[in-house]
């Protein structure tokens, strides 16, 4: 089959790729060896599967390949997909890993005499503004993002801001910057995502990709 007729699996690279590949091996989806070659260059992959093809991404591109269809499926963190908000992607299966959660945090020193019920306006620096506005707008309090890719601890400290919004999964980045949680906004798991319109034109071949999923799941909720 012609690589323009395959399926397109998008994988994130880092932490989550480590978690979700026994599901994606056990869902009967072995990648060609230069996957796991740390040498390779390569970023995308033949499979076992004749009609299936992995692309290896970083996290919030995951979301812009399925939504734009060069990806027909693949796995993100509802962090990624609630903050790109795409009516073109579904998600219909939380695959039960990247456990963390999005929270608000500001310094230690701040946080002893600072009231989040009392707050009206405030600069926030975060990865995610979408999901920050909308959190804030609901409380009647008008957030103020300055969008950030990394090192968000550094902000409250160098001046950029008071507050950040960013992921936290033990917490220990933020104490070793001297920041102290005050609000958690949602809990993050990772899902498996779906370009609408491939669901509609190749059903028979994506629905048997997320039963695949489901079974791996269900398997490994059993051990």
């Amino acid at each position: 089959m012609s690589e323009d007729n395959k399926l397109v699996l998008a994988l994130p690279k880092g932490r989550i790729l480590k978690e979700v590949m026994p599901l994606v091996n056990a869902a009967g989806i072995i990648p060609e060896d230069a996957f796991d070659d740390p040498k390779s260059r390569a970023l995308r992959f033949t499979t076992n599967l004749p009609n299936l093809d992995i692309i290896r991404v970083r996290s919030f591109d995951v979301a812009t390949f399925i939504a734009f269809g060069a990806a027909h499926l693949g796995v993100a963190g509802n962090d990624v997909l609630l903050e790109f908000d795409s009516t073109e992607i579904y998600a219909p299966l939380d695959l039960d890993i990247g456990h963390c959660h999005l929270a608000v945090a500001e310094l230690k020193e701040k946080s002893t005499d600072d009231d989040p019920a009392e707050w009206s306006h405030i600069r926030v620096a975060t990865k995610y503004p979408v999901i920050t506005q909308k959190f804030f707008e609901t409380r009647g309090v008008q957030a103020e993002c300055i969008k950030l890719n990394g090192a968000m601890e550094l902000a409250p400290k160098m001046g950029l801001c008071q507050r950040i919004v960013d992921l936290v999964s033990t917490g220990d980045t933020m104490r070793a910057n001297g920041l102290v949680e005050i609000e958690k906004i949602i809990d993050i798991t990772s899902r498996l995502a779906i370009n609408r319109t491939a669901l509609k034109t190749r059903s028979e071949e994506i629905s048997g990709f997320v039963e695949a999923f489901r079974g791996a799941l269900d398997a490994t909720k059993t051990k």
